[in-house]
């Protein structure tokens, strides 16, 4: 496979999960000032800038309607759930002829769709917007379940879905963890990951916070949890570095994408859920540390850029 359709496979994955998570945060949030009309909003939304990693001056006034103008609705910022969806149409566009018809139609339709739905959210409220990013998404991944071979074609993208879910959940968590009392309650986290009722299918009720925790970190069996994320992410690498002439020490522990996935996926594997809120924090930083330096290998083996030919004149 050509790097370049790599690379736009793999970002076309990792943009159409960062719009569907940063979604679920939105509303997660949103439904939190909404039933809470005496919160900071000028402090919540700090906050949620800080935790989605964008930045915002100390003397600016920070509002919702400012949140959802750089966070949902900019089309110029990869790190908007509008920019995002842009970003990804256009790496599905570079890879036409490896992504299906059905896929591609699914995000040239949800692209269009866009400016209308945003026009209906100013002036009604966003909740059909969001709505409709998390439903596309959820569609997308549907067909990239149905509609590719087990190739790598296929291992890229859910790579890219893998790194940027730990990466959101783990945000998501944050969310929690460290925006404290302007954060949104559990169950409310819960809903924002889909977790809510397989969570309650398993706990039996919504229990304290440690619960909720190790069950959006450590459940294996539910695919939005880290650990899950982890262990698919850990299985498109070694199948992608499968041994052979060309592929060295990669697909094993020596490989510099798959290292930092393998030991952060044993650590959670062996930690001591007793522990678990009491170290939250800087797992959570830890998890993310881990995805960025997966990534930046991946990006190193798979999408190297050789610099310029230069052209020697004959006799010079």
């Amino acid at each position: 496979m050509l790097s370049r359709i790599a690379e736009s496979l793999f970002w076309t994955g990792r943009y159409v999960e960062r719009a569907d998570d940063t979604a679920r945060i939105l509303d997660a949030y949103l439904h939190r000032l909404l039933e809470d009309p005496w919160s900071d909003e000028d402090a919540a939304c700090r906050s949620l800038h800080a935790i989605l990693g964008a930045q915002v001056a100390q003397d600016t006034p920070c509002d919702v309607q400012q949140v959802l103008d750089r966070l949902a609705f900019d089309r110029r910022s990869g790190g908007s759930i509008a920019g995002a969806l842009t970003a990804a149409r256009e790496n599905a566009r570079l890879a036409r002829e490896v992504v299906s018809t059905e896929m591609w139609e699914c995000l040239n339709s949800t692209w269009h769709s866009l400016d209308s739905y945003e026009s209906t959210a100013r002036h009604v409220g966003p909740y059909r917007y969001l709505e409709l990013v998390r439903r596309r998404a959820a569609l997308f991944f549907g067909l990239v379940e149905s509609t590719l071979s087990r190739d790598d074609g296929w291992r890229f993208v859910v790579l890219g879905r893998s790194l940027e879910r730990v990466d959101m959940t783990a945000r998501l968590l944050a969310v929690r963890v460290l925006a404290a009392v302007h954060a949104p309650d559990w169950p409310t986290l819960l809903g924002a990951g889909g977790a809510d009722e397989s969570f309650l299918r398993l706990r039996r009720g919504f229990g304290g916070s440690a619960q909720v925790a190790e069950f959006l970190l450590l459940e294996r069996d539910f695919p939005r949890s880290v650990m899950h994320a982890l262990l698919t992410a850990e299985q498109c690498l070694l199948a992608l570095g499968r041994p052979g002439p060309d592929h060295g020490g990669y697909g094993n522990r020596t490989d510099p994408a798959l290292a930092p996935i393998g030991r952060m996926r044993t650590r959670l594997e062996y930690l001591d859920p007793a522990d678990l809120e009491r170290d939250l924090p800087v797992l959570l930083r830890e998890v993310q540390d881990a995805c960025t330096q997966s990534a930046s290998a991946v990006a190193e083996r798979f999408f190297p850029y050789g610099g310029p030919v230069a052209w020697a004149l004959e006799g010079a």
